[in-house]
């Protein structure tokens, strides 16, 4: 199609010419350095769907799905084809997604940079060279930094755009080089397809497996924790942020990590630091005075430093991918205003409220303009890449958690973890003890904390445990964490108006319990 094109290169090619086209360096640890240039997070008012027979009475139309018209993708894909036509070179990677075979997506990516094609080697699912021998794809992604829309001509809002194209199965990227469009350009495709045609959720969660074989799943927006707190030494991982749950399993999308690497360190998060050498790929991070060694404290170019690796860097890992039906649910919420517990259990009624609700504050450089944390509500913890209503995700999980987990007495628990604030809100308390949140979690999945006592939160109706191994019990209940416990009341009280508020446009969907799920406002 193009003058020259260069398929499937290894790695170690890929990393040879990045440095050599003066596009990247190679840190200290062996891992490629590049610099995303103007966009270092991505840029969702940006991302379009083509307006056409298939996704016209479908997609869930506005802010988060905006349409575009065919006549306008044609023209930039026309301008993207003419564009890499002239170039001396374009990276092409032939790849897949879905973990299960059942639900496998031929992808083909054709790239400007050599570096984005390490990207998709790093984080799509890889072909063994019989299977490249034959391969067909069911999607094409075009993603070429160089191609600038016009807004005036092409409908979009400025110079950078994302469109994906059901009818013709292609997602066309111009003016952003930042990487993690094409990853959510192709899950969100598999958020239309999935549950649509094949009955099966898809998740913006990442998912691991203790070695009894039991399953748990992590929900939560970019920020809040799904990486680093499904990267256990003691589980065993199947992936860090993208996956579906169909009759018989949970599944990776994906074939790699994308992970935050914002005050990284070895202590903390051993293994995503381990994963970093020869064959990750760092974004816009900062270096020591030696201009080799990372400095992962540095956010001089971006808040929304990021490696992504292939996920045999990580040694843990969960064989084909694949895990059984989930024993534990966590919904990850980065609460700014420092009033939820760091771990409550829902009742089934009140899971299908918070995962409709989707509270969590949107943390620092993941998205364009976001410099500090923002309350935010994202239907099903992922609404920026559900081209569907978020109630039809919503009743699918729903009636998974009420079928339940094979193994045991076959109960699903949901539990709501706060990774954010405690003893005042974002500028005032402090981030929640990434050490305390692992006690939690992994008391939650032994067992323990299904042996405690409980306290209810007066506001948010929360289970609150009074005691966690390993864990202060006045961390547990956050009104104790306050040095004005009549400010939290009125901090928490106006949250929990936000969630009623916030919850309204779905109350013609949810049933009465769901609906009475949610916080109650305190009357004085």
């Amino acid at each position: 199609m193009f003058k020259k094109e260069l398929k499937n290169l290894q790695p170690a090619a890929l990393v040879e010419r990045t440095i050599r086209n003066g596009q990247g360096k190679l840190s200290s640890s062996g891992a490629l350095v590049v610099n995303t240039g103007k966009f270092t997070g991505r840029s969702p008012k940006d991302r379009f769907i083509v307006e056409d027979d298939i996704t016209s009475q479908r997609v869930d139309w506005g802010e988060i799905n905006m349409p575009i018209t065919p006549e306008s993708f044609h023209q930039l894909y026309d301008k993207i084809k003419t564009y890499a036509g002239g170039l001396e070179e374009v990276y092409v990677r032939d790849a897949y997604a879905c973990a299960n075979p059942k639900y496998r997506l031929n992808v083909r990516v054709y790239s400007e940079y050599p570096w984005q094609n390490m990207f998709v080697y790093n984080m799509f699912l890889r072909l063994t060279e019989k299977e490249r021998a034959v391969f067909s794809p069911d999607w094409e992604v075009y993603a070429f930094p160089g191609v600038l829309a016009d807004p005036a001509k092409h409908g979009t809002r400025q110079e950078n755009f994302s469109i994906v194209n059901f009818t013709e199965k292609k997602i066309i990227i111009g003016g952003t080089a930042y990487t993690g469009e094409i990853k959510k350009g192709i899950f969100s495709v598999l958020n239309f397809i999935l549950p649509v045609e094949k009955n099966v959720l898809s998740m913006h969660c990442s998912a691991n497996t203790g070695a009894s074989g039991d399953t748990a799943l992590f929900f939560g927006l970019s920020g809040t924790g799904k990486t680093t707190l499904s990267n256990d030494p003691e589980r065993r991982l199947i992936g860090d942020d993208e996956h579906g749950w169909s009759k018989e399993s949970v599944f990776n999308f994906e074939g790699g990590c994308y992970a935050k690497t914002i005050d990284l360190s070895p202590n903390k998060e051993p293994q995503i630091y381990g994963a970093i050498k020869f064959g990750a790929l760092l974004e816009n991070i900062g270096f020591e005075e030696d201009g080799c060694t990372a400095n992962y404290a540095d956010t001089s170019i971006t808040q929304n430093t990021r490696v992504s690796y292939p996920i045999y860097h990580i040694d843990n890992i969960m064989f084909k991918s694949r895990g059984d039906l989930p024993e534990n649910i966590f919904f990850l919420t980065c609460d700014a205003f420092g009033v939820l517990p760091p771990i409550s259990k829902l009742s089934p009624d009140q899971a299908m409220y918070h995962f409709i609700s989707g509270y969590t504050a949107k943390i620092a450089g993941t998205e364009e303009g976001i410099n500090e944390p923002q309350v935010t509500f994202s239907a099903c913890f992922g609404a920026p890449f559900l081209p569907l209503h978020p109630a039809e995700y919503a009743e699918m999980l729903g009636d998974k958690i009420e079928k339940g987990s094979r193994r045991g007495d076959g109960e699903i628990n949901v539990w709501l973890v706060n990774t954010g604030w405690t003893g005042g809100k974002y500028g005032d308390g402090n981030r929640i003890e990434l050490s305390y949140t692992r006690a939690m979690i992994k008391a939650a999945l032994t067992g323990v904390l299904n042996k405690v006592e409980y306290q209810r939160h007066p506001i948010f109706q929360l289970d609150m445990p009074k005691t966690c191994p390993d864990v202060p019990n006045a961390v547990l209940n956050p009104r104790d964490t306050w040095r004005n416990e009549q400010e939290y009341d009125q901090v928490a009280n106006d949250l929990a108006r936000r969630f009623e508020e916030n919850f309204k446009k779905y109350s013609d969907k949810a049933s009465d319990a769901i609906s009475a799920a949610g916080p109650k406002v305190a009357t004085t």
